[in-house]
């Protein structure tokens, strides 16, 4: 299978809001001024980087920002500029949900499972709900557009309709695969949380994670539902992919990710024999850390040559612990064999890294090619896409100006000017 990696443009209305309950990283950043330019110039270089290194590359493209239409669900009448500016008076927070461009969490826009693990044989993409959260509740329907745009031919791919907004879904930062050297074997794990802890809520509910998997027509005895540990989302793990990470046959995660880590090994192994489970030790590397650095927020990716690298963050490789215990692994006899270091400080900021901007679709070469070219990256789509974000993205958001009328129409002029230039049409997207 050919692995595609799609991930989301850093939209114009980029802003250190602080909405994210759970998220160390947006809330020790809330309040702070933005810098959207460099943060989707840092996004376009991490996917021409990925390029470089042999592997396929997709996006997605920010969300109608200000979201006016969600604004006006909520009684407020007029014109859009009417609309934003009542409720800029009437409840900040409001406006600021509305400007969010959380959506280039792409790790967070659904749930895909390959042809290969489904009943009948098709690529099947489940939007998530994102529905624990006010600020992603609203994305969901422009996902999901897009989705179906881009793997709108039925004889490869499936789009089924979010779950309903009753129990948590959030996609793929809460979803791994394995699969076998072999190619006969492979497991897809759910993540799940429960109740709150250290005041913050388990954003995955299980009850959805089991929607998704018999949806998606997937075999029981190879769907484990995995609880996430209240220790990781107490100390701001917010999703799973905070903690964990799986490519190919390999599981790399902290010791303290999963409620019963051994129960996990042991039900790994029954299934996949040769899987490799990579788990980092708490006293070589402290959960605290591991979450402040992104370190699992890294994209495994497996090489055209066949080993396997990953694309870390550059706090990672700053933080002495974390390169030490790094650089011993790509040492042993691992299929972990480079490390690839990225600079999304700017995003990362905002409480996402490298895996956060991704969502992995995999498919063959037939699948590959029905999916819409727009969505398909090479170098000239790239010198497209900074262009426009040179030209028309704001140098830099404060707080108070999420209320600026006049930030409001250029973040609405520059997503039109980047949807044009890849070739989308008005409304379409």
């Amino acid at each position: 299978m050919i692995e595609v990696n799609f991930d989301g443009i850093v939209g114009p209305t980029h802003n250190y809001a602080g909405l994210s309950i759970g998220n160390r990283a947006s809330a020790a950043n809330a309040g702070g001024i933005s810098r959207p330019r460099v943060a989707a110039l840092q996004g376009v270089g991490k996917m021409r980087r990925l390029m470089t290194l042999g592997l396929r590359q997709g996006v997605f493209l920010p969300h109608v920002r200000p979201h006016v239409a969600w604004l006006r669900e909520l009684g407020f009448d007029g014109g859009d500029s009417e609309v934003l500016a009542a409720a800029w008076s009437a409840d900040r927070a409001l406006v600021a949900n509305a400007m969010s461009a959380s959506a280039m969490w792409t790790a967070n826009a659904g749930t895909v499972s390959p042809a290969s693990d489904t009943a009948d044989g098709l690529c099947h993409i489940t939007p998530a709900n994102l529905s624990t959260m006010p600020h992603r509740a609203s994305e969901a329907e422009q996902t999901e557009r897009q989705l179906r745009l881009a793997f709108a031919d039925r004889r490869f791919f499936r789009v089924h309709r979010p779950v309903p907004a009753a129990f948590g879904d959030e996609g793929a930062a809460n979803f791994m695969r394995l699969a076998s050297p072999s190619g006969r074997c492979a497991i897809e794990m759910f993540v799940y949380g429960e109740g709150r802890a250290g005041g913050f809520p388990a954003r995955q509910h299980r009850t959805a994670s089991e929607a998704v998997a018999r949806g998606h027509g997937l075999d029981p005895a190879h769907t484990p539902m995995v609880r996430q540990s209240d220790a990781a989302i107490a100390a701001g793990a917010f999703h799973n992919d905070v903690v964990a990470v799986a490519n190919g046959h390999v599981l790399f995660a902290h010791e303290h990710a999963f409620a019963d880590p051994a129960g996990l090994r042991e039900a790994v192994h029954a299934l996949m024999p040769d899987a490799v489970i990579i788990e980092v030790p708490a006293d070589r590397v402290s959960l605290d850390t591991a979450i402040r650095t992104y370190l699992f927020n890294s994209q495994l990716v497996t090489m055209p040559d066949g080993d396997m690298a990953l694309i870390l963050p550059a706090e990672a490789r700053e933080n002495d612990h974390v390169w030490t215990w790094l650089t011993e692994l790509v040492a042993r006899e691992t299929p972990i064999r480079r490390l690839e270091v990225v600079d999304v400080r700017e995003s990362m900021r905002n409480g996402g890294g490298p895996a956060c901007l991704r969502l992995r679709v995999q498919v063959d070469a037939d699948a590959l090619a029905a999916i819409d070219p727009r969505f398909l990256l090479d170098d000239v789509t790239c010198d497209r896409i900074e262009a426009v974000i040179a030209r028309e993205w704001p140098e830099s958001i404060a707080p108070d100006d999420l209320g600026d009328s006049r930030l409001w129409e250029r973040c609405a002029t520059a997503r039109g000017a980047l949807t044009a230039a890849l070739g989308f049409g008005p409304g379409e997207i």
